[in-house]
This record gives structure tokens, sequence and C-alpha cells, in this order.
């Protein structure tokens, strides 16, 4: 897939990442990501979306390579980094992309202080002494909403919304320019979930960062995102931008999706029609009829067979 824009800071091209599992003596392959591609460029917020289990989690720590690529290429602005690892290029990975992990509470070592889980970040930038480390941690601190006193506490002193602040100040800390954000708020109350929003937002524009927001609540990524894509079991099955997508989802599982996002209106939301999604009975793939990346509008792609995509564009006509 492409883009009229310019060259992307990010470019994911047929990214695979297979596992290989064992049970009862058989060997069977879960294809948790399968030939996906996609770009994200410099300065916007590109959501993924999906349910639990569909390879979006995944998705991002190949990219971090938390994980070794099955199969695919990641370019990093012009670099290529899904290649064999040695130490300059996960060097390289750790100077340019950072990543705030779900669980706020399992990410963050028991044992360390938050000068020591914050600091670690600035002996990869190379600051080795200490009181600039102390300096730079609690000025980080303070741009994520925390106190400088906070430095020489632990993890468990905090709650759910200032351990999740404290990883993001731990991604920022090594100056990246990609921040990869798994689910950063899934964990917290509705509340707090809002907060860590507008602090992703305000330092987005702050530190001029490219955010690739991962998440399952829809109503967050239209708020945040500039772009989403929809991932259901491996395969990304449609590509467009925000409004775009809410607007006009062509994917019948897009729009099932979007069919289970809660309304505010009790009395609209009993007369809400969900819609359910099975694969079986919503295509008909064969022999020359397999799905495949078609582009229905500008920017706006949808993975589906020929005669889906004629049958897509002659509803928008």
């Amino acid at each position: 897939m492409t883009d009229n824009m310019s060259r992307p800071l990010l470019e994911v091209k047929g990214l695979s990442m297979h596992f290989t599992t064992k049970k009862r003596g058989k060997v069977s392959t879960v294809k948790a990501v399968d030939n996906v591609s996609f770009n994200i460029y410099r300065g916007e917020t590109f959501g993924m979306v999906g349910e639990s289990g569909c390879g979006k989690t995944t998705c991002g720590r190949t990219i971090i390579r938390l994980y070794d690529p099955t199969g695919g290429e990641v370019i990093y602005d012009g670099k290529p980094i899904s290649g064999k690892m040695t130490s300059e290029l996960r060097k390289y990975i750790t100077e340019h992309i950072a990543m705030v992990f779900q669980d706020p509470i399992a990410s963050l070592n028991p044992r360390m202080t938050v000068q020591e889980i914050i600091g670690e970040g600035l002996k990869i930038r190379g600051i080795v002494d200490p009181k600039e480390r102390e300096r730079i941690v609690v000025d980080m601190l303070q741009r994520v909403g925390l106190m400088p006193e906070h430095a020489t506490r632990y993890p468990h002193e905090f709650s759910g919304g200032q351990r999740q602040r404290i990883g993001i100040a731990r991604a920022l800390v090594v100056n990246p320019s990609l921040i990869i954000a798994d689910e950063p708020v899934s964990a917290l109350d509705v509340s707090v979930q809002a907060q860590v929003i507008n602090l992703l937002n305000d330092l987005k524009e702050e530190f001029g960062l490219t955010i690739m927001f991962i998440a399952h609540n829809l109503s967050v990524v239209k708020y945040f995102c500039d772009r989403i894509a929809v991932m259901y079991f491996g395969k990304l099955v449609e590509l467009a931008t925000s409004d775009d997508l809410f607007a006009n989802p062509c994917h019948p599982y897009t729009k099932a999706l979007l069919s289970a996002i809660p309304l505010p209106d009790p009395r609209a939301e009993k007369r809400r029609k969900k819609i359910s999604y099975d694969p079986k009975e919503a295509h008909e793939y064969g022999a020359g009829n397999m799905p495949d990346y078609h582009e229905v509008s500008p920017g706006h792609w949808v993975y589906c067979s020929e005669q889906e995509f004629q049958d897509m564009l002659k509803n928008k006509a």
C-alpha cells in the first residue's frame, strides 16, 4: 500500500511473525502477524485496533525487535532494522524508537527506584555523570506530571496512572522520534485514561513525536489518531484516516467493531444494533476470487476480493 505523502518515517513491508507450537507431539504454526504492510509518517499518530489476540501487540513488538520477524521488512527513516540483530543495530533502534507497555505494573522493575528505572535510558544515551542524570530524570518527571521527590520511590508506591506516567518518562528520556504505545490506557480507570491521553497529546507536540498507538478502545483511537489500521487474525483488513474510517467503514469486520461502541444515550443504546462478523458467511473466496489490498478512495485501503471491491465502489457512488 502506498500513500501520496512525504517519505515515511517507518515503512512496514510484508511483515510476518509466526510462532511454532507443539502440543501432544503435533507441531502447528500460529500466524500472529501475517504479511502486514503500512507506512507511518513523521509527526502523525497512527492507530492500530482490533480485538484481543488479533496480532496488534505482536506487530508493535516485532517492529521494535522484541521479536525477530519471520518475514518481511521494517525500514526506519530509510534504514532497514529487521535484518540480523547486531549491537550497532540494537543501539540504533534503542536511540530512535521507544515503547510504552500496556501493564504499568509488570513493565517496571519493583526492585528499582524511579530514578534508576528512568536513568537506564540515559546510560544508553551515554550520560554517565550521576548529577546530570538526576537533573534530567527530575525534569522528565515534571514533564509527565510527577514530582521531583518521586524519583527516590519504588513502583509499588504509585497508582496505576502514575506508574504509566513513569513508563512514558522512561520512553521519552532516550529522546526517540517514534513511540510505540501498546494499549497504554487499557489497564487504567476511565478518568485516568483521559489524563494519560491528554498527556501523550501534549508531549507529542512538545517533543515532535511520531506515535504508533495500539488499542482496542475505538472511541479513544478516534479522538487521538490521524489514521487507523484495523487488524483481524494477523491480517490488516482496513486502513484509512480516522474520519473516513468512522464515516465510511468498508470491511465487514470494521463495521462489526464500530457497531460495538457503546452510546452515551441510554435510549439510543437500547436501539443500537450490533453487527456480528463471521468470515465464512461474509466472504466467498476461491480460485480467481482471492482477497488483496484495494484502494476504495484516496488513502482508504481494504483487504477484499475484486468482486467485493467492485461492490464497495458501487455503494460509494
